[in-house]
């Protein structure tokens, strides 16, 4: 689930698209050298368990990136790195030779911080990134290799992506770009309950910053609070009536952070704050304006600075057999330009994510790993 900080890459909305033909090569059989032979559950459950306990918060995942690495190409995956910098890698696997597929299968390796250890607690398995989204990692990588062996997908129908940064902006989904790839459907994966996703809000992020005049706090006519400043700004943007939708429900505003002044008896010379709208209706520029209309009323020195943003985001939801839902977090959806169907979907539930009672049951991950299943073969039907 991506968190957006002061700056946005303007992203867009997804579109559906024609369907095409049924594959011909669905039944060819695939010799795949060095798969594990582990059961279905304990592999699931084993590689889950590796990918949780090994930290990879944004910025810092060279280390799962090896292992995911390792992993696949035991599983006789063909594993093309991304190099991105700073000892980064997104990781693109696919059965074969032919890096071009009708599919691709999605998430991202990344994590908020901090690191919560890997726990068993009956059913439940309890973690940092265990719901967001190492779960649907693991699923995902189980899924498709269950089709490889049962001959259900062969060379050139599905591939797995696994990128980095989702959390703080989307810079790994954001290079895939740069690949020359594309595909006729792609799947996502985030917590979504199992369900199939119809849609997600959009989001935008902005700064209010306010300047004073520091000076001795038993004299406050000789100086300015900025922090003053800006609490009429906020006081103002938080009881904004903000622009709503059926599909999307209401836009939401929160106030996220907030520093200023060094001490207490100094008149802040400086403050600022930085927020963040989940906007369900209208475009990040028109919000904008609102939001400064609102800013400048309450406190006239107060300024608004804007880091860009994106409006709903629409997804695909033609596929039988799912409930739907529509979430109210970001993802790397955007991020990934192309005339492709784009279908979002994943074990756990967002309510806990981020928190120290990240968790998901056992049965979720399994049933994952057959809802991916479904969602792949029938893309390929289309």
């Amino acid at each position: 689930m991506l968190v957006l900080g002061f700056s946005l890459a303007v992203l867009v909305a997804s579109w559906p698209f024609s369907s095409a033909s049924a594959n011909p090569t669905l039944q060819r059989p695939l010799q795949q050298p060095g798969v594990i032979q582990n059961s279905h559950h304990d592999d699931l459950i084993g590689l889950h368990k590796s990918l949780v306990e090994t930290p990879s918060i944004s910025g810092s995942e060279a280390n799962v990136t090896t292992f995911l690495i390792k992993s696949l190409e035991s599983r006789g995956f063909t594993v093309q790195p991304q190099d991105l910098g700073a000892g980064r890698q997104n990781i693109h696997a696919y059965v074969g030779d032919s890096q071009k597929t009708r599919v691709l299968v999605t998430s991202h390796i990344d994590t908020v911080p901090p690191y919560w250890p890997y726990e068993r607690r009956g059913d439940e398995i309890w973690g940092r990134g265990t719901v967001d989204a190492k779960g649907s990692v693991a699923a995902q990588i189980i899924a498709v290799e269950s089709l490889v062996k049962e001959n259900r997908v062969s060379e050139g129908d599905v591939a797995l992506l696994f990128v980095v940064g989702e959390e703080v902006g989307g810079p790994g989904m954001r290079e895939v770009n740069d690949l020359g790839l594309s595909w006729e459907a792609v799947i996502f994966g985030e917590p979504t309950e199992l369900k199939l996703g119809r849609g997600h809000k959009g989001a935008m992020g902005f700064n209010v910053t306010a300047k004073g005049k520091a000076g001795h706090s038993g004299y406050p006519e000789l100086g300015k609070n900025a922090i003053s400043v800006l609490v009429r700004a906020l006081y103002a943007l938080d009881e904004l009536e903000l622009p709503s939708s059926d599909r999307f429900g209401n836009s939401t505003l929160n106030i996220g952070e907030i520093q200023g002044g060094v001490a207490g008896n100094v008149i802040a010379e400086d403050a600022f704050a930085v927020v963040m709208v989940r906007v369900a209706a209208g475009t990040p520029q028109s919000i904008l304006e609102l939001i400064e209309k609102a800013v400048r009323a309450a406190s006239p020195d107060a300024k608004v600075v804007f880091g860009g943003g994106i409006g709903p985001v629409a997804l695909d939801y033609d596929i039988e057999g799912f409930e739907t839902t529509v979430l109210n977090y970001g993802t790397d959806v955007p991020n990934l330009k192309g005339d492709h169907k784009r279908y979002l979907y994943g074990p756990g539930t967002i309510l806990v994510a981020h928190s120290d009672h990240e968790h998901l049951k056992i049965s979720e991950l399994e049933a994952a790993v057959e809802g991916y299943k479904r969602l792949i073969l029938e893309s390929l039907k289309r």
